[in-house]
């Protein structure tokens, strides 16, 4: 292969290692939770923030992330992202305390919206064969899904060994390389005619977003408070600024008048239901196999794998139904599957049996969930008009994004308060106060704490942590169950015309949902319905 043509393979290969480190990073913490809490003692609401802000930060900087890209270029973003990446990793390995912590994952998701959107930016640019660009792109994707299944496994082997905070290390060596190739082997692509930045718009943006999440993290920890309140009355003033702003500026972040269209809105709302069902659940399996069946963190690594494996079929299966039956009924359909194995979640035992029933349950959860998570965005994205994709797939990657995060608070929420209820109501009478209060307010790491209990009142203490633990899974997999039913009903009720979609006429075009040639992007395809501007 000649070395003109070698090149941009061999730049493509530096670019695909943060995109898998930013799927790894997602779930890195599922099975150092435990440890961790033991550890840093953090409250319920704490616990939520270290392990749901890191998708919150992508979600709420993805847009601002794409318009800085354009303007100042995407590769001098992407090796922003990258530094800052590395440095907030070490903050997060030895991170001295919850607040600490949820600073660093913080950083992180700001780091990953500027990654994210820089990587594909690049590749398209680097690679303007259309079929060569195609083969670019699925390795991008990829790439992304990898992260699930490799994540847990490196987790879960470091833990065996290392403290909690090793997890975050291995990204450290891999950014760097990619810090050192990234200027002599990914191009620069001309940044001229760039849009101007709103910066009116851009702060904005922000104010709608964060006040919003607060919101919802603190309802999970102190019910209908003043606080919570006044958190979402800010959020949503913010955002009826941000909204109006948008359609008076020339160059808006985001086109508002893409919401007039129904079936672009109604895919991202389906999305939203979607991974917010998938995720709320998703990252309690981790937790269930140490703390309930005593699985160690090797062994729920492994285990943890096979879901990501139900992802993946689904995944691969749902283009190929979509092209013979409207994405409607598959979505549907999966959803129903979906609900079929929350309802085996909500009756797990508190006891090392109920191990291969939650990886077979969860694991077709996730095949249930996948085809939401393939076809939405590409559903938006056909439902735009032409010129403005990028636009939708941005919007489309922040409703995919605040799902996800979404559905760690909403559930974790639901969880920690039947969890810190259930751990009050059975713990042993001569328990002290003081530790049952600890282990109730410490989801994940109430185990070490009755564990340091002497005799039979540590026993029973224990026991009835994993109670309240399978109790807390319970109620989040029944409000997984009711996204899933209200996902098959507003499917039915707002995508039922949605045709099926074409073979490919070429290798980057496809005939949309609706008919009209579109460019195909990430999101044709990828598990994760992931797609950026």
């Amino acid at each position: 292969m000649p070395a003109r043509v070698r090149r941009p393979w061999v730049g493509l290969a530096v670019l695909l290692l943060p995109t898998l480190l930013m799927t790894v990073d997602l779930g890195v913490l599922w099975l150092a939770t435990p440890a961790l809490a033991a550890d840093l003692v953090p409250s319920s609401t704490q616990l939520l923030w270290i392990n749901d802000v890191y998708g919150f930060a992508i979600a709420s900087l993805l847009v601002l992330s794409g318009n800085l890209g354009d303007r100042y270029g995407h590769r001098r973003l992407l090796v922003g992202g990258v530094s800052v990446f590395i440095a907030a990793s070490v903050l997060a390995a030895w991170a001295p305390g919850p607040e600490a912590l949820i600073l660093a994952r913080a950083v992180l998701g700001a780091a990953g919206a500027a990654i994210l959107p820089a990587t594909l930016a690049l590749i398209s640019h680097m690679f303007t064969d259309p079929v060569a660009r195609a083969r670019a792109i699925a390795l991008w994707v990829t790439a992304l899904s990898s992260g699930i299944a490799v994540g847990p496994v490196v987790s879960g082997v470091l833990l065996e060994h290392f403290w909690w905070g090793s997890v975050f290390l291995p990204a450290v060596p891999v950014m760097a390389l990619v810090l050192a190739a990234v200027p002599t082997l990914v191009p620069r692509p001309p940044t001229a005619g760039a849009r101007r930045l709103d910066r009116v718009g851009a702060p904005l943006l922000l104010l709608t977003l964060l006040p919003l999440v607060y919101a919802i993290k603190s309802g999970g920890e102190h019910g209908l408070a003043p606080g919570t309140f006044t958190a979402a009355a800010v959020g949503l003033t913010f955002g009826v600024l941000f909204l109006r702003r948008q359609r008076r500026v020339m160059a808006p972040l985001l086109d508002v008048r893409l919401f007039a269209d129904r079936t672009f809105t109604a895919a991202l709302v389906l999305m939203f239901i979607g991974l917010a069902a998938m995720n709320g659940v998703e990252y309690l399996m981790p937790q269930y196999l140490q703390v309930v069946t005593g699985a160690s963190p090797v062994r729920a690594g492994l285990l943890m794998v096979v879901p990501a494996v139900g992802l993946a079929v689904g995944s691969q299966l749902t283009p190929v139904l979509a092209r013979r039956i409207r994405p409607a009924y598959v979505i549907a359909w999966g959803a129903a599957s979906a609900g079929a194995a929350f309802a085996v979640l909500a009756t797990l035992p508190a006891d090392e049996s109920g191990a291969l029933r939650a990886v077979g349950a969860a694991t077709v959860m996730m095949l249930g969930l996948a085809p939401i998570a393939v076809l939405g965005t590409g559903i938006a994205v056909g439902a735009a008009p032409p010129g403005r994709n990028g636009q939708a797939t941005a919007i489309g990657q922040t409703a995919y994004e605040l799902g996800l995060a979404f559905g760690i608070a909403a559930t974790g929420s639901v969880m920690a308060a039947v969890y810190r209820h259930r751990v009050h109501a059975g713990a042993p009478a001569d328990a002290p106060v003081e530790a049952v209060s600890r282990a109730a307010d410490n989801v994940g790491g109430g185990l070490a704490i009755a564990e340091r209990l002497p005799g039979e009142t540590g026993r029973s203490m224990a026991s009835a942590v994993r109670a309240a633990f399978t109790s807390g899974l319970h109620a989040a997999a029944i409000v997984g169950g009711a996204l899933s039913a209200v996902l098959i009903v507003l499917v039915l009720l707002l995508l039922r015309r949605v045709s099926p979609t074409r073979t490919p006429q070429s290798p980057a075009v496809e005939k949309s949902p609706l008919g009209r040639a579109q460019d195909q992007g990430p999101c044709q395809g990828h598990p994760h319905g992931r797609a950026q501007p």
